[in-house]
């Protein structure tokens, strides 16, 4: 029969793999896939199972959007909705369409098998993607309150010992969409493999600094990935942090490409506990007085109907919206980059106001008289002298 596989049309960097591994699911069974973006009124085939897959939880509408428009379409059509949303506020979904039918979590067959990116060609916004998705684990060693990992994949399982077959074999590029890719007792064997093969790793959700070693920055820094991120989201987290940095210095990478997360605006109704403006000045510091960059992620709660709407009890909306004003400003795509003057600035501070403050300095201007040549008439010069 004839499969509809539906991406929403909300932001998003990367592909959905979710429909892609459906996507050769379903075919193994002789089944035909059309893969469509966003509302696509141009499908002349009848189509009898829809799957609609979702992001965020704040991304919500544009998944409301497709369910309301392709049932439209194909009103005897069986719609399932799976993805992150889903699996996090199914009854938001189900309340609001009885006959959609939610799935949570991963497709236990589906996860099995190589993506289809061939389908990816079909939609403009990815018809010229080169990379492989892969995921060699699922879960995570950690259990971080602000993380959806748990929720949606559950404990750490090292799914592979060996990245090469998960590599499309056109692609010299590889996402790794780890959750917690060092945690893998195979993840030396995979970045040998990488390295000795040619292939460009970008690890996209980052690597965990704690579990950093000698070997591992060694590897990494033949790899010569564009960038490497970690994070750093907790003051406690520092020793951890800075011996990683260190380690990747010494193997002869450059720090300038070492990216940290910093999440902000995190509270814990249940714990009680959360960070602060001074907390994440203090962080900051760290990151600029070594060297790298830093990259500010406010914190989102796991079912936000709104993206920014949450405000931690230890923040006001101006704090935050300082943040976001300073990353536009005096960041690099939104990321702090330790440029002198930004460290200067940052190092100086002696409070996170001061720190993230873009009010220009006062200016007060002196009269400098001068002679201008071939003249008798004097010309007045004003020179701007910066006073705080």
């Amino acid at each position: 029969m004839n499969i509809l596989l539906v991406e929403p049309d909300y932001y998003s960097r990367y592909p959905p793999l979710g429909l892609m591994k459906l996507a050769s699911f379903y075919r193994s069974y002789g089944n035909d896939i059309i893969y469509v973006r966003g509302l696509n009124n141009n499908i002349n085939k009848k189509i009898r199972q829809i799957n609609i897959t979702s992001l965020f939880t704040y991304a919500w509408k544009p998944v409301h959007d497709a369910i309301d428009f392709y049932h439209n379409m194909f009103p005897d059509a069986e719609i399932t909705v799976g993805g992150i949303y889903a699996t996090l506020m199914p009854e938001h979904i189900q309340n609001a369409y009885p006959f959609v039918k939610v799935f949570k979590g991963l497709h236990p067959k589906a996860e099995e098998y190589l993506p289809s990116y061939d389908i990816l060609k079909d939609v403009d916004k990815w018809k010229d993607w080169k990379k492989s998705i892969v995921f060699t684990s699922r879960g995570c060693i950690r259990n971080c309150p602000f993380c959806v990992v748990p929720k949606t994949e559950g404990k750490f399982r090292a799914n592979e010992n060996s990245i090469l077959h998960l590599i499309h074999p056109n692609h010299k590029e590889v996402v790794i969409w780890d959750n917690n890719f060092l945690a893998s007792p195979y993840a030396k064997k995979m970045l040998k493999e990488m390295r000795d093969y040619g292939i460009k790793p970008d690890f996209n959700q980052g690597l965990d600094a704690r579990l950093m070693d000698e070997e591992i920055a060694g590897l990494l820094a033949d790899l010569k990935p564009k960038t490497i991120h970690f994070a750093y989201d907790f003051v406690g987290e520092r020793k951890s942090v800075k011996k990683a940095i260190d380690l990747l210095d010494e193997a002869g990478y450059k720090k300038k490409y070492i990216i940290f997360y910093m999440l902000y605006n995190f509270y814990d109704y249940r714990l009680n506990y959360g960070d602060t403006p001074e907390d994440f000045l203090i962080r900051l510091k760290d990151l600029m007085e070594w060297g790298v960059s830093a990259y500010p992620m406010r914190y989102i709660p796991l079912n936000a109907l709104e993206k920014n709407s949450f405000i931690s009890p230890l923040w006001t909306p101006e704090q935050l919206e300082m943040i976001a004003d300073a990353r536009r400003v005096l960041g690099y795509g939104g990321t702090f980059v330790p440029y002198i003057g930004f460290i200067n600035k940052v190092q100086d501070a002696t409070n996170f106001e001061e720190a993230m403050e873009l009010r220009p300095k006062k200016i007060k201007l002196k009269k400098k008289i001068i002679n201008k040549q071939k003249s008798n008439s004097d010309l007045i010069y004003i020179t701007p002298t910066l006073t705080k």
